[in-house]
């Protein structure tokens, strides 16, 4: 798989930020639910993730940063709301704070072409997904005290781990994902004692339900008199968004 890359600066340093090619063939989706921030999209996008979070795992330097920009990003499954851009951080030696993400946001997208592709190594991650439990038994780091988390700054959701076998473990988490028999999968990142500050989710009709979701979104505002909040606009959509998939 090639990227592309650039070399960015931010808060006062060199950063190189690696990004998805146009024409990439995937979508994404974030919200915020039970306080946890939720990275949605398809078997494909876990996938694709996964393969990010590996490659990164072994080819960080201090610096580097992958974004999934605005151009692969799609609006909710849920509900037709704007989603916000992914950004994974190796939080080992890349340090990523607001001011950071402030930075990059306004260099997004980009003005000017890539510097130059970056060939991504997955070697070791088809094996690992040919018997997921298997690997993360074998591999499990029972001695971490401090995991990793996601967040969201200054409108970019951050998928942050804390080492680099725990960001193998989430690229193992998130490509084993499969929608196929009921219709849904997830997994947890960042998980706690008792809570996980991330989770992914695929849908087996992710795009369907963006295209669904959108539509009656569009037809609820075009009938209300008056602007109205989310928590008022949200369940007019639900119900509009199940009346249209009869």
């Amino acid at each position: 798989m090639k990227l592309h890359r650039r070399t960015v600066r931010l808060a006062g340093r060199p950063h190189t930020v690696v990004s998805l090619r146009p024409g990439t063939a995937v979508r994404f989706s974030t919200n915020l639910f039970h306080e946890t921030w939720h990275v949605l999209s398809d078997r494909h996008g876990a996938r694709l993730l996964g393969r990010l979070l590996w490659g990164l795992s072994y080819q960080s330097r201090p610096g580097t940063l992958v974004v999934i920009d605005r151009g692969f990003i799609t609006t909710t499954p849920f509900d037709g709301d704007p989603a916000d851009r992914i950004v994974l951080v190796p939080a080992w030696d890349t340090p990523f704070t607001a001011r950071h993400a402030r930075a990059l946001k306004a260099r997004l997208p980009p003005a000017s072409a890539p510097d130059g592709t970056v060939r991504w190594h997955t070697h070791g991650l088809d094996a690992a997904l040919a018997d997921p439990k298997a690997w993360l038994g074998a591999n499990r780091d029972r001695d971490a005290r401090v995991c990793g988390r996601v967040e969201r700054l200054n409108g970019l959701v951050v998928l942050r781990p804390q080492s680099p076998h725990e960001m193998r473990e989430w690229a193992v988490h998130c490509g084993r994902l499969d929608p196929h028999d009921h219709g849904m999968d997830y997994t947890y990142l960042g998980e706690g004692a008792h809570y996980a500050s991330g989770e992914v989710q695929v849908f087996r009709s992710f795009r369907r339900d963006v295209s669904v979701a959108r539509r009656a979104r569009a037809e609820v505002l075009d009938e209300l008199d008056e602007p109205v909040g989310a928590e008022v606009l949200r369940p007019l959509v639900w119900d509009r968004a199940e009346a249209l998939k009869r």
